[in-house]
């Protein structure tokens, strides 16, 4: 374990750690409680205990002025009964390579070919702030000409929350917006000096839903699941997303949209032409 000053990051690991020790109760964790209780959740004392850790290391994570291992991450972690995505967002802080990833603005051609190959099927490559770098015609014909839109406004996030289709395109718009909303999230702590993210973050808190939900620390990460759009055009879709790395290409994404029945195949025919 490392001693450390002040940093973002350090600030937001302390800051997601305190508002999870909050939601639990001592019942939560097998302790006694008590009708005098002003500390809302546990007391950090009770979560270094559980952790086996001392209380004024514990203080001080939360306080973002210390560093340490993932062993000791990982106690913390139990102790606040952390999810699977919780817990891989709380690890985030300790991989070596969060402060190294530059990736590239720009899509090789054959990433570019690979995602034009795929039509009607939509596909787009992704950055790590989620803003994207080339799509297909089946991308185009699913939700809109990302060419017209401002190069800023090329971001899943974005789109999702910013362009007022979305909301009635994605026919479950508010789990799934949550859950992109938390990934962005669990991945923009670790990068508190990255002024894309700070961009994206400041567009997206003008919404009333991105801002509340944002002010929850929800984190989570992606999972591969089936997507149902509601399309003016094209009508019910069932989409399966299916997200691969760049190899050659570290920090990009393809995310290819992929129908889960004839009926949504054959309208993304229709659709794309």
């Amino acid at each position: 374990m490392n001693g450390g000053g002040l940093n973002g990051s350090g600030r937001e690991l302390g800051a997601f750690l305190r508002s999870r020790r909050e939601r639990l109760t001592p019942a939560d964790v097998g302790l006694p409680g008590s009708p005098r209780r002003r500390t809302p959740g546990l007391r950090r004392g009770e979560v270094a205990e559980l952790a086996g850790i001392s209380s004024s290391w514990y203080a001080w994570l939360e306080q973002g002025r210390v560093r340490t291992s993932e062993q000791v991450l990982r106690s913390v972690a139990r102790a606040l009964r952390l999810d699977p995505d919780e817990t891989a967002h709380v690890m985030s802080f300790v991989e070596p390579s969060a402060s190294s990833e530059q990736p590239p603005g720009w899509v090789s051609r054959n990433l570019l070919s690979l995602v034009e190959s795929l039509a009607p099927n939509p596909a787009v490559v992704l950055d790590p702030h989620w803003d994207l770098l080339a799509w297909n015609s089946g991308y185009t014909a699913l939700l809109t000409d990302l060419a017209r839109l401002a190069p800023k406004q090329r971001n899943l996030l974005w789109l999702v929350f910013r362009w007022p289709p979305a909301r009635t395109l994605l026919a479950s718009w508010e789990p799934e917006a949550r859950s992109l909303l938390g990934q962005f999230r669990a991945k923009a702590a670790r990068y508190p000096g990255d002024g894309r993210y700070a961009e994206i973050t400041e567009e997206l808190l003008a919404d009333p839903d991105a801002a509340r939900w944002y002010g929850q620390r929800e984190t989570s990460a992606f999972h591969p699941a089936v997507r149902h759009f509601r399309h003016p055009v094209a009508g019910d879709m069932q989409l399966r997303y299916v997200k691969l790395a760049a190899v050659d290409e570290p920090g990009h994404h393809l995310l290819a949209y992929l129908p889960d029945n004839r009926a949504t195949e054959e309208a993304l025919r229709v659709l794309v032409g």
